[in-house]
């Protein structure tokens, strides 16, 4: 083996058969969870040994011209569960689940395990909803997260240095007791720095540091009958989990026009509406705050959604971007209320979601996500739909920063951190 191929084996001790047969090394495991780990909490190689040591079996892909990182775990359907700028010392991007992780134990309910990517399938709610049994009131405690998008494994097909396949199959019945036939197939790969200039149609500073990596994934109705409005349809749906910071902000660009003709702009009373010190709408820009401390959520339809939107850390200086591949506006999309819809092919594409403390005063992470969806998968037996989203995260000088959020958004780095403080400055003066 030469000294490249142990930049992308497996690195976990409890994979020796299947490294073996990879022609990969694990990384190497201390014999005891205790033991002092010589990464700061935060860190990439923190939560690298932190799954090592608690024997979650993982995957790196690595990019030859720079030290980025992606980490992904086959145990949890393949998704990214976090990645890293300059390896090992970086700071880890996606959010973790310590606890429930070391613990050991499984919710039949649901296993929120983290992951700055992870696969899912809509739709939560409604007639056609597949976390809810035929007959069930549309409660949390009726709601379940199927087994196989949520403890099972995504099945290995494939891997080399800068990607790795999976598929899966399986079957659902969703709350119509319609049973459906289903196949996944997912691809992730990390990307270079000339991939992620094109994708952004923008030129990375050389002095910025960053990673990107992209999946591509694939809904096939294996089943017997076409997929439609009287049978229901699933959608892909991209979640990723991020940690927050005191003045972090997701900034999403839309469609401006009338009401009348695309829309209500923004879904802003998922969890009760968000108040107006957490979302500004102006200029054609929703600006969301990511603090970690209010549980709330927005999303966009269709008609109003470009395919690409971001959030900023000031207090690292990380802007993260993600892509989508954005269908036309013809496309309708399944509908994750809860209960009963008026229409359940009238949903979001694009979702922003900030995490905070329940009525009893406990909390999940915190953590903020972005999600993108698919368009509902109306397809005859046999076919597919594929949805493909593409994650950087980019770190350096602001100035650097500021000249890729001006081209993506029409705002600096200034601009978006300073634009709740401008806000209560003039709501204060108002007063």
């Amino acid at each position: 083996m030469n000294a490249s191929s142990y930049k992308y084996c497996f690195r976990v001790t409890s994979m020796v058969v299947l490294c073996s047969m990879l022609s990969c090394t694990p990384r190497e495991n201390n014999d005891s969870k205790q033991m002092k780990s010589p990464f700061s909490q935060g860190s990439y190689g923190y939560d690298a040994e932190f799954l090592s040591k608690n024997n979650i079996d993982f995957i790196e892909l690595n990019d030859p011209g720079s030290k980025a990182t992606v980490l992904i775990v086959p145990g949890y359907q393949g998704r990214v569960m976090t990645s890293s700028v300059s390896g090992d010392e970086g700071t880890s991007y996606g959010w973790i689940n310590y606890s429930l992780i070391e613990s050991g134990e499984k919710n039949d309910q649901f296993n929120p395990y983290g992951g700055e990517e992870r696969f899912w399938l809509g739709p939560e709610g409604g007639d056609f909803s597949i976390y809810f049994e035929e007959g069930e009131e549309q409660e949390f405690p009726n709601w379940n997260v199927p087994k196989f998008i949520d403890t099972e494994p995504f099945d290995l097909i494939s891997q080399s240095p800068q990607s790795v396949s999976f598929q899966k199959d399986f079957t659902l019945r969703n709350a119509s007791g319609t049973q459906l036939h289903i196949g996944i197939e997912r691809k992730v790969r990390i990307l270079s720095r000339g991939e992620a200039d094109h994708a952004l149609a923008v030129t990375l500073d050389t002095s910025l540091s960053f990673v990107g990596y992209e999946s591509e994934n694939v809904l096939i109705n294996r089943g017997e009958f076409d997929w439609d409005r009287s049978t229901g349809a699933l959608s892909i749906w991209m979640l990723s989990m991020f940690n927050p910071s005191e003045k972090g902000v997701v900034v999403i660009p839309f469609h401006e026009g009338k009401d009348m003709d695309l829309g209500k702009i923004v879904t802003d009373d998922y969890f009760g509406k968000v108040p107006s010190d957490r979302l500004i709408t102006r200029n054609g820009l929703l600006l969301f705050k990511t603090d970690g401390k209010f549980r709330s959520k927005i999303g966009l339809s269709p008609y109003r959604a470009l395919p690409y939107c971001g959030s900023y850390d000031s207090e690292n200086q990380v802007l993260t971007l993600l892509k989508y591949s954005q269908a036309d506006q013809a496309s309708v999309y399944v509908n994750s209320k809860w209960g009963a819809q008026e229409d359940p092919f009238l949903g979001d594409v694009l979702n922003a979601y900030n995490d905070g403390p329940v009525e009893d005063g406990s909390i999940m992470g915190p953590f903020y996500e972005i999600e993108s969806s698919s368009p509902a998968a109306l397809i005859s037996a046999g076919n597919q739909i594929s949805h493909t989203q593409q994650i950087f995260h980019i770190t350096g000088e602001e100035n650097k920063l500021s000249f890729i959020t001006e081209k993506l958004f029409g705002m600096t780095i200034n601009d978006i951190k300073e634009a709740f403080e401008k806000k209560e400055i003039m709501e204060s003066t108002n007063n």
